[in-house]
């Protein structure tokens, strides 16, 4: 399977998922502290449909990609119901526009999984990605940098073992240990998720994943 079919899959069974969500769910916080998990799911809406002159502009307005993107989704998020989002999700996903037309699809399932990850480990639920598509995701952050997800930097000198999949990466005694969807999220600077995680290494991760340089 493609990284393209990879990804199109992987979004048909989060929105399979995300139909299930109240909307007490939707408005609560989400593991990522720019947003509602309301505003995590417009974020990926925007992924597939902003158009480069509007991301443009508010990086100017905003002052930078970051609170661009931030700003993006909540505003999006202030003209859309959940129910809405998802289904211009549906649509996007088959026929992107915009940005989502040139970001290589291997980098968009880890940010669609990530995201999935903080809306679900929010609210105390257990994801049910499949472990391929966690292993695709852990394949491609610890392999090469990644100016939107610090899992390369953070993932240096350590050993990595996924305890729920046939997945290792590194060596030497800095072992860290967790299940897959628990180390793409730590990984990817969720601070709340580095209690999941043991071994050795665990406490040189949490130092990385906590330092201001990285913004966790």
């Amino acid at each position: 399977m493609s990284a393209r079919e990879l990804l199109r899959a992987n979004d048909a069974r989060f929105i399979s998922v995300a139909e299930t969500l109240t909307a007490e769910q939707w408005s609560a916080p989400s593991l990522c502290s720019e947003w509602t998990n309301h505003e995590v799911l417009a974020h990926l809406v925007i992924g597939y449909s902003c158009g480069i002159g509007t991301f443009v502009s508010h990086m100017y307005r905003c002052g930078g990609f970051d609170p661009a993107n931030a700003a993006l989704a909540r505003e999006h998020a202030a003209t859309r119901g959940p129910g809405e989002l998802l289904a211009e999700l549906r649509n996007h996903m088959d026929r992107p526009i915009g940005l989502g037309r040139y970001f290589p699809a291997r980098l968009l399932i880890g940010d669609h999984v990530t995201h999935e990850l903080d809306i679900l480990y929010a609210l105390d639920l257990e994801p049910r990605i499949p472990i391929e598509v966690l292993v695709a995701v852990l394949n491609t952050q610890v392999s090469f940098p990644n100016p939107f997800v610090p899992a390369y930097r953070n993932s240096r000198g350590l050993r990595l073992v996924a305890a729920d999949a046939d997945w290792c990466h590194g060596d030497g005694d800095q072992l860290v240990e967790g299940r897959a969807a628990e180390l793409v999220s730590a990984l990817g600077n969720r601070a709340a998720m580095l209690p999941r995680l043991r071994g050795p290494g665990a406490p040189t991760l949490a130092e990385r994943v906590l330092s201001p340089r990285t913004g966790g």
